[in-house]
């Protein structure tokens, strides 16, 4: 049994300690120690987690986790370039595959967003390069590594600034929860808590 110490630390049945919301199941447990946090560079992977996050609004991670596969069969990849020339006909297809989420207006995001994708990079060069000029300067970073914190922000200033950006440029399901969660998980802001085993590994990466 795993065991939930105050300061929301999990002690697995491995011995490893982790963030609170790392539960029992196997998936998760494997997200939170091999991708949560560790900071992510590859467009493709950042465009793909982004999108997921907008799937995920209204639901928990763990479903959209347990359903990515079939995200990524369905959504070519999300390669933005094919996506960008997705039509009509391709959002009634998906509408019809159960094997996702099937939300009107979440799925003609993705290719609206991927359509807005060149604007930026002809602009930074990459989506890497772009998303990570809301990276937050830990020095002078208010938010700290304990639960008390991590657990109940939702947003701050560096996701707000990234999502009137977003919006600016025309991208859709970008609010500042969703670009929060987003750049928590790709390691834009290392929010592993102090005690978690995987705190010091997603700082080095």
């Amino acid at each position: 049994m795993n065991s939930i110490s105050n300061d929301g630390i999990i002690v697995g049945d491995d011995g490893k300690s982790r963030c609170w919301w790392a539960t029992s199941d196997e998936q998760y447990i494997k997200y939170h120690d091999t991708e949560w946090g560790y900071p992510v560079h590859d467009d493709i992977h950042l465009f793909e987690k982004i999108c997921l996050e907008g799937f995920q609004a209204g639901l928990s991670w763990l479903t959209i986790l347990r359903k990515r596969e079939n995200f990524r069969r369905c959504f070519d990849d999300f390669d933005f370039k094919k996506l960008s020339l997705y039509t009509e006909d391709d959002v009634e297809r998906l509408m019809q595959d159960a094997s996702i989420v099937r939300h009107r207006g979440k799925i003609q995001s993705v290719i609206n967003n991927a359509k807005k994708v060149p604007e930026i990079i002809e602009e930074f060069g990459t989506l890497s390069n772009y998303f990570w000029t809301f990276k937050p300067d830990e020095s002078s970073r208010p938010v700290k590594n304990t639960y008390e914190e991590i657990s109940q922000i939702t947003m701050s200033d560096d996701s707000k600034a990234m999502s009137k950006d977003l919006k600016k440029r025309g991208w859709s399901f970008v609010g500042p929860t969703t670009c929060y969660a987003f750049m928590q998980s790709m390691g834009i802001v290392n929010d592993h808590l102090e005690e978690c085993h995987c705190y010091q590994l997603a700082s080095q990466k």
